[in-house]
Formats: structure tokens, sequence, C-alpha cells
């Protein structure tokens, strides 16, 4: 388990960086953990509805999700951020691990986190698509 939590804080690292960055070269850093969260987030959350999208086409088409299951979801993600990076400050220590890494260690890093992200992304609109393809009328 301490071993996915690393993972985890190293991906909330480099997206950090990347938000840092980027936010550095159009004009200014503020909130950057604030934007962070909101970035992680939000790729959890479209990781886990194109999971239910999934069992929605593979293996329950009759069930329905409703409102409530996506705010729940919400709301869960929202309490994992807040415990593991609003709470304590125990992610700045990873920061300075992390910092400390080669250059080369880091740049690969970099490149499976972009490489995860757009995996997240187009799984997404894949399993709309799927979706899209189903004549729904028949199981509603």
């Amino acid at each position: 388990m301490e071993k996915a939590k690393r993972y985890y804080h190293y991906f909330y690292y480099k997206m950090y960086r990347s938000i840092e960055y980027t936010s550095n070269e159009l004009g200014g850093s503020f909130l950057t953990d604030l934007k962070t969260g909101i970035a992680v987030g939000a790729l959890e959350f479209w990781l886990i509805i194109s999971f239910l999208n999934y069992y929605n086409i593979y293996i329950d088409r009759d069930v329905n999700f409703s409102k409530n299951v996506y705010i729940i979801i919400g709301l869960f993600l929202a309490l994992i951020k807040y415990l593991m990076f609003v709470r304590t400050d125990e992610w700045k220590r990873y920061f300075e691990k992390f910092d400390a890494l080669p250059r080369e260690v880091n740049k690969k890093g970099g490149w499976i986190v972009f490489g995860i992200t757009v995996f997240i992304i187009l799984n997404l609109i894949l399993s709309f698509y799927l979706m899209m393809q189903i004549d729904w009328s028949k199981y509603r």
C-alpha cells in the first residue's frame, strides 16, 4: 500500500510541476496546489466514469447510474484529496525526495505521467463512443 501511495504522490508531484511551469510561462503562478488537485481529481473522476460506462456496456445494460452515484464518487475523491494533500503537509516531504531524483528518472516519470493522462482521456472518449453505438431503447 505504501508503494501505491508513493506512486500517487509522484503523479501529483509531476502534475504540480507541470501546472507550475505552465502557470509561470503564462503570467504567474498562483493556487497551483488547488489547480493540481482539480486536475488530478478530474482525471480520477473521468477514469471512474469510464469504468462505469464499460460496466454498463459489457456487464449490465439495465443499470442506470443516477446523479447521486456521481455525487458520492466526487465527494469521495474530494475527501481523499483533503486527507492526502490539504490536511497534512506530508506531500511536501515527498516533493523534496522527488526533486532529488536524477534528471533522467524525472524525465522518464514525466513521460509516464503524460501517457497515463492521455490514456485516461482517450479511455473516457472511447467509453462514451461505445455507449453511443448501443440502441438503448431496447434496455430502458
